[in-house]
């Protein structure tokens, strides 16, 4: 599952994949969805570099360890170090803006809620974060107001926009960067809209960004490691 960063020009990023900082429940009416309270402040946690894949080709989800659900999310590619950033430096230091899945291993994961303990089971096994490649920062000229949708089997499953968002994306990665440095060639992960579910073996995944970026892939079991 190697994965390196690239834009939709073919143009390759000068800086390798660091963490993936992701926000939970960031719309509403996903919080709804799954029966959990809507927060007052960002939900953060970090999927590991290992998680990451290239969201082309092919999806591959472990086999055997309980359902496997899809979140689409708006990516975010950091091209600069941010350190209690204000959403000035945010906003010069974002490469560009991309498309990703935040795979669940659901049961898992209400497993763990349940005991009170950490998700990381759930969300950062290998793969866990298909990477698409990502539109050059200037090319989305109001990514606050952009739209982000994913299609299973042809069938719109996630049509979401991101002015739904409880914590707008300049102001989250300023928060973000409060409580850790990110550094060139993290990803930020801003949240998934309503329509969250299931995916298996065998279904045509695609998902878009406005009209400058389409993904598709094919789930497949994943292979030995």
């Amino acid at each position: 599952m190697n994965y390196s960063h690239r834009f939709s020009d073919g143009r390759t990023f000068g800086h390798p994949l660091g963490k993936i900082v992701c926000v939970g429940r960031n719309y509403a009416e996903h919080a709804k969805e799954l029966n959990n309270p809507i927060p007052v402040s960002p939900i953060l946690f970090i999927k590991p570099e290992t998680a990451a894949a290239a969201f082309e080709g092919e999806v591959q989800i472990p086999v055997g360890r309980g359902s496997v659900h899809y979140e689409l999310e708006l990516a975010v590619l950091i091209g600069k170090t941010l350190t209690n950033a204000d959403v000035t430096d945010v906003a010069q230091a974002i490469a560009g803006y991309g498309l990703a899945l935040d795979l669940t291993l659901r049961d898992v994961q209400s497993e763990l809620k349940e005991k009170g303990l950490p998700w990381e089971r759930a969300k950062c096994f290998d793969g866990a974060c298909p990477l698409s490649r990502f539109v050059a920062a200037d090319n989305l000229a109001a990514p606050q107001s952009a739209r982000i949708a994913l299609t299973i089997d042809d069938e719109v499953r996630q049509d979401g926009l991101t002015s739904d968002m409880l914590n707008p994306i300049l102001p989250l990665i300023a928060y973000m960067s409060s409580q850790f440095t990110l550094k060139p060639g993290d990803v930020v992960l801003t949240g998934t809209p309503k329509g969250v579910g299931p995916i298996e073996v065998g279904q045509k995944l695609t998902a878009q960004l406005n009209d400058l970026l389409t993904c598709s892939a094919v789930v497949v079991p994943q292979k030995n490691r």
